[in-house]
């Protein structure tokens, strides 16, 4: 039922334009003002960044310490605004809070709370890094957004398959951990399985520290097998995700350009994972 006071209802008009003209700035892809409030927003999350790389450093944070705290607060309390106002003007605000982009815009603002209690946690700040991903949105690089639905598509079908042979590699090294262990001992560095598997992993993947290494001819022979078999191994996930990529761009003409989907029926006009409207091709 409508109120009889025109105050009240003028108010609650004047609140909804308000709410409009919020949510015509903060998501406007395509108007003036929107633009304008992106091109203003990667601007601060750069500048942030760099405050916060400077804070690191130790001259910088003795001269300047004072002034990047408050600049610091300065970009946390405008972001904090800005989320604040996007839960405020989205239609679903759980629906925002919870997706991956509304995460990272509270993980964004949480370690500033968070260095009042636990010194140094601001760093953990360089998360605000990944909201320079709304530049894709800002600059319409359309291609660049379809190559990304590529690589995606690609890693989801695949992770069955990477799973499996992380699980297969997981064990290996296991069971290679021990038998150095085994065939080292504690004498030569391998005191426990634990630092055998450690050493087992670095050797797997050519990374080679060397802070570990077999001295008896057994363990150097069994070492030599091991980095062979690393190089065969690093091929295998490439191999499964360069597979399922050059499947996903053969679907390319049906991917669904909002949630990169691929798997659907040759009849099908609207994505079954999101709803959205199936564009071919030409």
């Amino acid at each position: 039922m409508l109120s009889d006071d025109p105050d009240a209802f003028r108010h609650r008009l004047s609140i909804k334009h308000l709410k409009l003209i919020v949510e015509e700035i903060i998501f406007g892809v395509e108007t003036r003002w929107g633009k304008a409030f992106d091109v203003v927003l990667l601007v601060a999350i750069v500048a942030s960044l760099v405050a916060i790389m400077f804070e690191s450093v130790l001259t910088f944070r003795e001269q300047y310490g004072s002034t990047l705290y408050i600049i610091e607060w300065v970009f946390t309390i405008f972001f904090t605004i800005e989320y604040l106002l996007r839960l405020w003007v989205s239609e679903d605000p759980k629906k925002y809070a919870f997706s991956f982009l509304g995460i990272i815009d509270l993980l964004a603002i949480i370690p500033t709370y968070l260095s009042l209690i636990v010194i140094g946690s601001q760093f953990l700040l360089v998360i605000r890094a990944i909201r320079l991903l709304r530049v894709f949105r800002i600059l319409k690089l359309v291609r660049y957004v379809k190559g990304a639905q590529l690589i995606g598509a690609g890693l989801r079908a695949s992770k069955e398959k990477i799973f499996v042979f992380l699980t297969a590699v997981v064990t290996l090294v296991i069971i290679l951990g021990t038998l150095m262990y085994m065939i080292e001992g504690g004498e030569h560095g391998f005191d426990s399985i634990p630092r055998s598997i450690y050493w087992a992993v670095v050797t797997l993947t050519t990374v080679g520290y060397g802070d570990i290494a077999p001295e008896t001819i057994l363990g150097q022979f069994v070492a030599s097998m091991i980095m062979i078999l690393g190089y065969s191994i690093i091929a295998v996930p490439t191999g499964i995700v360069g597979a399922e990529m050059s499947k996903a761009v053969k679907d390319e003409s049906r991917m669904c350009s909002r949630c990169g989907e691929c798997s659907h029926y040759e009849t099908a006009r609207f994505c079954h994972k999101c709803g959205e409207r199936i564009v071919l091709d030409a």
